[in-house]
């Protein structure tokens, strides 16, 4: 029997609320998400199985308990060319920091497209690992999140260590 075109899911408790994990046949992570998240639909017809997430599951408990600041699983969102450039750029943002829309497009070559790399983040299937939460808004204010402001204040929280940046 193939495994070709099997997604597995798991649901971890965490700080901010239950994450659904989601991973291809390969075991590469495809999904990190909230309840709620516009994505969420990607897990339909997943099959429950921790097994893939045993890497992903250490390395988030150790974010969340702030011994953790980069990730090291292996990844495979799905989304347009110009999405999956702005996640990359996404993984250049260090721990502890953040960027605007602005910069994130100018650093692809398009000043222009603060809008549309919104409209990426939007759509990042992978939540905290590609850290979609450290892109605020032109004026230093947090702006819209998968998870929630009060999510993505704690995960800026967490990462700045305790110095409160919001």
């Amino acid at each position: 029997m193939s495994r070709a075109g099997t997604t597995y899911r798991h649901d971890l408790d965490s700080p901010i609320g239950t994450l659904v994990l989601l991973a291809d046949a390969d075991g590469a992570l495809t999904g990190l998400l909230y309840p709620g998240h516009r994505t969420i639909t990607l897990a339909d017809g997943a099959i429950a199985d921790p097994a893939p997430f045993r890497d992903v599951q250490t390395q988030l408990e150790e974010y969340f308990a702030g011994g953790r600041t980069v990730f090291d699983v292996p990844l495979a969102p799905v989304g347009t060319t110009f999405q999956k450039a702005a996640w990359e750029q996404l993984l250049l943002i260090p721990f502890g920091e953040t960027r605007t829309y602005g910069q994130i497009a100018d650093a692809l070559g398009q000043p222009g497209a603060a809008r549309a790399v919104g409209l990426a983040n939007n759509r990042n299937p992978i939540s905290i690992i590609v850290p979609c939460h450290r892109v605020i808004g032109a004026g230093g204010n947090l702006t819209g999140y998968g998870g929630g402001i009060d999510a993505k204040k704690f995960l800026l929280d967490l990462e700045s260590r305790g110095s409160t940046l919001f």
